[in-house]
């Protein structure tokens, strides 16, 4: 064998061992790869400074009406009396209305703040108001008086009502 030959097998020797080498090491990698579970990579958690402020009492709660109380038998003319915080009206005024037991409207009127605090509906304290309602159409039964809060923006946020059956005679 010449000496060139020696070389040349000798390079395709190590050429073939140092293949084995990067495949036997290629595969190792892929086997510890598949056997090491991932660790989850942590997330810091968020931490907030704000402070969460509870929700405003809707006006609602403050109402209270007289009269009519809940299923009260009322004739098809009556008088709505009771307080509510002068803030649930605007100019001195807020929407009343009746709905039969199916949700129609029967009547509707407006309910107005009596004196003496005609003159100062700007308050959050409660004041006497006074609704005449009349129910025109020929309706008996059972039906829901429904007060609102006079939302002269139109926002569904700043809406709020009572509603408080009753039986029309």
């Amino acid at each position: 064998m010449s000496s060139a030959s020696i070389i040349h097998y000798i390079m395709i020797k190590n050429l073939i061992i140092a293949l084995l080498v990067i495949v036997i090491g290629v595969f190792v990698f892929m086997l510890m790869q598949k056997s090491v579970p991932a660790e989850p990579i942590p997330v810091p958690l968020a931490t907030s400074t704000a402070t969460t402020t509870p929700a405003p009492v809707p006006l609602s709660v403050k109402v209270s009406v007289t009269f009519p109380k809940k299923d009260q038998l009322v004739q098809k003319k009556f008088t709505v009396i009771g307080k509510a915080p002068g803030n649930w009206f605007f100019e001195a005024s807020a929407p009343v209305m009746v709905k039969d037991k199916d949700g129609s409207k029967i009547a509707q009127t407006t309910a107005q703040v009596s004196p003496p605090a005609g003159g100062d509906w700007m308050t959050t304290d409660l004041v006497d108001f006074t609704a005449a309602v009349n129910i025109s159409s020929g309706y008996s039964g059972p039906a829901t008086l429904v007060l609102l809060k006079d939302n002269p923006s139109g926002l569904p946020e700043n809406d709020d009502s009572v509603e408080i059956p009753i039986i029309v005679q």
